[in-house]
């Protein structure tokens, strides 16, 4: 078991915290610190990974958690997943799904967040790595609420903004490149929970035709 492994499946506490009982997890304080976190820490070149996309993937998150008739507990923890997973970028673009973790277990337990439920948070996140592998309904969905605009109108004003976000860590070179490697990703890309296929499934599909378009003519 790697370091950061052992670290979710522990998230030490202080030993003074354990005969005590947590406290509720204080969702609105925490995410009103986080927030602001990020738009003042967060690089200002960051065309995709910005507060912006954190925003999307929130509504998303509870559209999506409504339409699978998640409440609750699971839905507090999911959208404390949504707010940490690219906390990451704070410092560094690569392996920020971890670095990410690695926040969340830092900041979480002093907004009352139990460690089994830190543990669940950071699951979800890791699940986001691409290629995505959740394992239950909160980590599907949170997959599915991080790659929503895959299958919604806005996917070229979206995907414009990872465009230059690549193009500007020198990981892409051109718009050909760029409309290849989108197409690989979208027909690899599955949804996982019935209401983001339903929602956003069949919309994917006629941009996957329109990049094979776009390659097989040049434009």
């Amino acid at each position: 078991m790697n370091d950061l492994a052992a670290a979710i499946d522990i998230v030490r506490w202080p030993a003074t915290k354990l005969t005590t009982i947590p406290i509720a997890m204080e969702f609105e304080k925490m995410k009103k610190f986080i927030l602001a976190k990020l738009r003042k820490e967060l690089p200002g070149n960051l065309t995709y990974h910005n507060t912006r996309h954190i925003k999307d993937v929130y509504a998303s998150a509870r559209r999506l958690a409504r339409m699978e008739k998640v409440k609750g507990e699971d839905l507090t923890l999911l959208l404390t997943a949504v707010l940490f997973h690219d906390t990451g970028f704070l410092w560094q673009p690569y392996e920020h799904e971890k670095v990410s973790c690695e926040i969340a277990m830092e900041y979480l337990p002093a907004y009352g967040y139990a460690p089994d439920q830190v543990k669940r948070i950071c699951g979800m996140i890791m699940a986001t790595r691409i290629p995505q592998s959740p394992t239950n309904l909160l980590e599907q969905l949170m997959c599915d609420a991080d790659l929503d605009y895959l299958g919604r109108d806005d996917f070229f004003l979206v995907g414009n903004g990872l465009y230059y976000e690549l193009a500007m860590y020198g990981m892409i070179t051109s718009v050909d490149e760029w409309n290849n490697m989108q197409l690989r990703f979208l027909e690899k890309h599955t949804y996982f929970t019935a209401s983001a296929k339903l929602l956003r499934a069949a919309k994917k599909e006629e941009y996957i035709a329109i990049l094979k378009s776009r390659i097989n003519t040049g434009s």
